[in-house]
């Protein structure tokens, strides 16, 4: 089997959705971050800043919430205008709760864009690999 590659589908759908459970279960407030540049993405653009958008996807926010597996898409008002969103998985950049800033941010995943600037290696450009080849730890909070 080590020969053998095996294509897997994306992990950020399963983890949205999980950790959107994860912060409601713990009465959070699920805020999602999004790369608005990502093409499909439908947000208001009037509130985008910096090319992100910051979104509350709880339930008393938004109505018909699907995390699908391509994309999230939910209703929702914003300055009383009502309005339709539609981000492919792709875009979203992380998923917190509100209150105390727990959650996720997304790493690249083939096909996605990365938040940081790093290739699908974690290495950031033009940067060579380390001459000892001992690993290295981050902390991400």
């Amino acid at each position: 089997m080590s020969d053998m590659s095996f294509s897997m589908n994306s992990s950020r759908p399963y983890l949205v959705r999980a950790l959107n459970e994860w912060i409601l279960d713990n009465d959070c407030t699920p805020y999602i971050v999004v790369d608005a540049g990502v093409q499909g993405v439908q947000v208001p653009t009037e509130h985008v800043a910096n090319g992100q958008i910051v979104l509350n996807i709880s339930p008393g926010a938004v109505r018909g919430l699907v995390v699908g597996n391509g994309a999230l898409e939910f209703s929702a008002r914003f300055g009383g205008v009502p309005m339709q969103v539609f981000i492919p998985l792709q875009a979203v950049v992380a998923i917190y709760a509100k209150e105390n800033g727990e959650g996720m941010v997304f790493g690249s995943e083939p096909g996605s864009p990365d938040p940081d600037g790093t290739d699908d290696h974690g290495t950031p450009p033009q940067q060579e690999e380390r001459p000892n080849g001992k690993p290295t730890l981050k902390v991400v909070k």
